[in-house]
């Protein structure tokens, strides 16, 4: 029973980290996507003031440039952070169902030791039963 508790644990330990990577995900997703946002208000209000809307103007702000490129890539890391939490998504409910499997064997084998406990309590008792209707019997 011991490396039966010792694996459970074990598994609850993996689900745990699996559950920390997919939050971890998801928060750098949910950054970069209010980055990107601050981004887009900071790149409006640059072109606001030099009353500019093109990209290709030769007069377009350099800090709106650079602000846009930093947006895009903000956007292209957020799809690819998009991808591993599918598959970080996958991975734990893998985890899951293997530590679900364990619990269900932990929980089988421990109804067949109290099954098999209290055949033995039984067959004890119907032993003592024996013994004083015999008992009752000679007396």
């Amino acid at each position: 029973m011991k490396s039966r508790d010792t694996l459970i644990r074990l598994k609850k330990f993996q689900v745990d980290e699996k559950r920390r990577r997919v939050t971890q995900i998801e928060t750098m997703i949910a950054d970069f996507q209010r980055m990107s946002v601050d981004l887009e208000r900071e790149i409006q209000t640059e072109q606001e003031r030099a009353g500019i809307n093109d990209p290709s103007h030769f007069a377009y702000p350099t800090y709106a440039k650079a602000a846009i490129q930093r947006r895009e890539n903000l956007t292209r890391s957020a799809d690819e952070l998009k991808g591993q939490l599918d598959e970080a998504k996958a991975a734990l409910a893998e985890a899951f169902e293997e530590l679900k499997k364990v619990e269900l064997l932990d929980e089988r084998d421990q109804a067949r030791e109290r099954a098999e406990e209290n055949a033995r309590e039984q067959a004890d008792l119907d032993s003592i039963g024996l013994m004083r209707a015999r008992i009752g019997a000679v007396a």
